[in-house]
């Protein structure tokens, strides 16, 4: 499976932004789908995932409240939207999938990464 992400920038404190995540190669039904973040100096920490029906989603404490996910298993495509950025929100971001049979392990360790979209939130 091959996950392309795309949508990251540089935005002000208090924008909005939506990243997208398109998957090809593979089943993408068959797949929770999520994002990670990596700030600088920091370790790659879970955000938010969706199942593969989306009709559960799991999020981290992190940005509960400012992410929403969902997907569209017609388009292959997984969406972050964000709102109320805060410079700390800055890091690239990482598209994963994970298969479902696995449970929460499918989002907590992935089985795919895509390539990282960085988003910078200025103050």
């Amino acid at each position: 499976v091959q996950l392309q992400a795309s949508g990251g920038g540089l935005v002000q404190a208090g924008d909005s932004l939506r990243l997208s995540c398109a998957a090809s190669g593979g089943t993408f039904s068959s797949y929770t789908m999520g994002w990670f973040r990596q700030a600088p100096g920091k370790e790659r920490e879970f955000v938010v995932a969706i199942n593969w029906s989306g009709g559960s989603k799991y999020y981290a404490d992190s940005m509960k409240g400012r992410v929403t996910i969902s997907r569209d298993n017609a388009k292959n495509t997984v969406y972050l939207q964000m709102s109320s950025l805060k410079p700390e929100d800055s890091a690239v971001y990482y598209c994963i999938a994970g298969l479902r049979q696995r449970g929460s392990s499918s989002y907590r360790y992935p089985d795919y990464w895509g390539q990282g979209t960085q988003v910078t939130v200025s103050s």
